[in-house]
């Protein structure tokens, strides 16, 4: 059973712990199973990294993240230079179709626009923006359309769950509606509740997978 403060130094040695984010000053502060981070880092990926280091780590229920982008050669690049490093690298992702994404940046601040068939593209799509150094931050309106008009087989995201090693199936409640997959139950850790997701947004034609999956940790925090 883990006490705030133990778990606050077990967030704080995973963030550190990832090679991105060795030298990054970000604070940690817990409070039964809530995990707050703030401070300022050089990166919209480091941002990112630090939010998915926290929830990785057992006891963590939330997180609320207050990070804060200021890239370190913020004023070299304008926004019609980091649109055009934007356009690089979505065309350079063999993800992604070519054309299919628009980009606006203001500011720094990317937002995503355009239909895609698949969850992966748009996450490719976003990754590619976020991986750039002076962007500050990735808005992503991508909507989703399907290939086919065929409704997703519930059947399959559950024999999904059952091959991973790392979900008790028995506890997830899949529910199936045309194009959209809701899932309720109860999960461990933030990293189960969200390998569900992933895996659900797996399956052919879906187009929205709403994650009701509640976290009862199996180590309470006191």
């Amino acid at each position: 059973m883990k006490t705030n403060e133990v778990l606050q130094k077990d967030v704080q040695d995973a963030i550190k712990w990832e090679p991105l984010l060795s030298a990054a000053e970000i604070g940690v502060i817990a409070k039964n199973g809530m995990i707050t981070l703030s401070g300022i880092v050089d990166t919209y990926a480091e941002k990112l990294e630090a939010e998915d280091a926290a929830k990785k780590v057992g006891g963590v229920k939330a997180v609320v993240e207050e990070i804060k982008v200021n890239p370190y050669n913020s004023g070299k690049k304008n926004d019609t230079e980091i649109a055009t490093e934007v356009l690089n690298a979505l065309k350079w992702s063999w993800k992604i179709p070519n054309d299919k994404v628009q980009v606006k940046v203001e500011d720094g601040w990317v937002t995503l626009d355009g239909e895609l068939n698949w969850n992966y593209q748009k996450e490719a799509a976003n990754e590619a923006a976020t991986n750039l150094v002076d962007v500050k931050w990735v808005k992503n309106n991508i909507i989703l359309k399907s290939e086919t008009s065929a409704s997703v087989e519930k059947e399959d995201i559950e024999q999904a769950f059952k091959r991973n090693w790392s979900l008790d199936n028995k506890n997830i409640i899949v529910k199936v509606s045309n194009n959209k997959v809701t899932l309720n139950g109860i999960v461990y850790s933030t990293y189960q509740k969200e390998e569900a997701g992933r895996i659900a947004w797996k399956a052919p034609g879906v187009l929205a997978v709403d994650n009701e999956l509640i976290i009862d940790s199996q180590d309470i925090i006191v």
